[in-house]
């Protein structure tokens, strides 16, 4: 039977483990819509990868969430449109 030489601290054991941990998964914006996307997946909410349309969202969904969709896409389309880099008065004037 094997019998280790050294007694192995709880600290020792703990460093070598130090680096076995999880990381978090990284999130992308998705150009369209503007809502957080895992990496290099189609997002769920409006349907697109890379500029295409790989999904058809609005042929899923009943009439009245339809329409809430669309608005909610317009929506995002136009905060897009009109962003536009805040000075540092307008970002100090700004409460959080």
């Amino acid at each position: 039977m094997a019998v280790p030489k050294k007694h192995t601290t709880k600290g020792s054991r703990d460093q070598k483990r130090m680096h076995l941990h999880l990381h978090p998964s990284s999130w992308g914006k998705c150009p369209k819509c503007g809502k957080p996307v895992r990496r290099h997946m189609v997002c769920t909410n409006c349907g697109f990868y890379k500029g295409k349309e790989i999904i058809d969202v609005m042929a899923k969904l009943e009439k009245k969430e339809r329409k809430r969709k669309q608005e909610e896409i317009k929506e995002g389309e136009k905060e897009q449109e009109g962003q536009k880099p805040l000075t540092m008065e307008e970002l100090s004037k700004q409460k959080f």
